[in-house]
This record gives structure tokens, C-alpha cells and sequence, in this order.
């Protein structure tokens, strides 16, 4: 086990569309602006209990490892909400498109997805539990 007292999670994404991404998750998820500068930007939740952040690919104030841009394919975010309906509600009314429509699993879940300007899978998720 890791013996620490905090451990925040910041999922990063290697991509050239940073002004695409902050509009898309400002204006369509309610993410805030912690920080930004020409090559990098870092997002909040509305509630700031967790943050995103994206960096421009071969960057020269980068390490190797942070320059490869994301491919496009195998990553996705999972935003929980408290309500799940109103989130699906306000987000088609804004004309955003449902790449999942929103619907019931058998293990609890009730969700739906949308894409951001990368190409990541955003699952917008209330848990419940199973219903058998």
C-alpha cells in the first residue's frame, strides 16, 4: 500500500486542439479554468473535485514521454452526476451530439455518451444499484 494523505488524479491528453477542447468542456460540461498558457491548459469539474489537463504534442519544455500526441482511439472519461436526465437534457439542447443514447444497464447504471473534440468517449453516468 502507498502511505499518503492526498492522491489527485489528473488525466492528460496530448493534443493540438487545445482551444477546442477548453470550449467544448467549458461551455458544455461547466469545467472552469485553472491555468493556461500557450502550450498547456488545466480544467476543473464545476465542483473542482477533479481536473483535466491538455498539452500541445512535441512540445520543447517536454519531456519525450509528454510529446506524442493521443491517437484518437482507446480512452474514455467518465463524468458521475447526480442526475443524470437533466445533464442529457442540457446538453442536446445545446445541439450536442449523443454518440450513446441515454439508457438503463442491468447492473445500475444509467447513462449516456458524447465526444469531445480529441475523439474521447465522455460516459455521463448516475450509479444505482441493480435493479433484480
Amino acid at each position: 500500500t502507498i502511505k499518503t494523505t492526498i492522491m489527485k488524479l489528473n488525466a492528460g491528453i496530448v493534443t493540438e486542439k487545445l482551444a477546442e477542447s477548453k470550449a467544448f468542456y467549458t461551455s458544455v460540461l461547466g469545467f472552469g479554468v485553472t491555468f493556461e498558457n500557450d502550450f498547456y491548459l488545466l480544467l476543473h469539474a464545476p465542483d473542482n473535485s477533479s481536473e483535466l489537463s491538455f498539452l500541445l504534442p512535441d512540445h520543447p519544455s517536454q519531456q519525450p514521454l509528454f510529446q506524442k500526441p493521443f491517437a484518437g482511439q482507446g480512452m474514455y472519461l467518465t463524468i458521475e452526476v447526480d442526475h443524470v436526465d437533466a445533464v442529457y437534457e442540457m446538453i442536446t439542447n445545446k445541439g450536442i451530439a449523443i454518440a450513446i443514447e441515454l439508457r438503463d444497464e442491468p447492473w445500475g447504471d444509467r447513462h449516456f455518451a458524447i465526444v469531445d473534440p480529441n475523439g474521447i468517449g465522455i460516459d455521463i453516468v448516475t450509479y444505482a444499484p441493480p435493479t433484480n
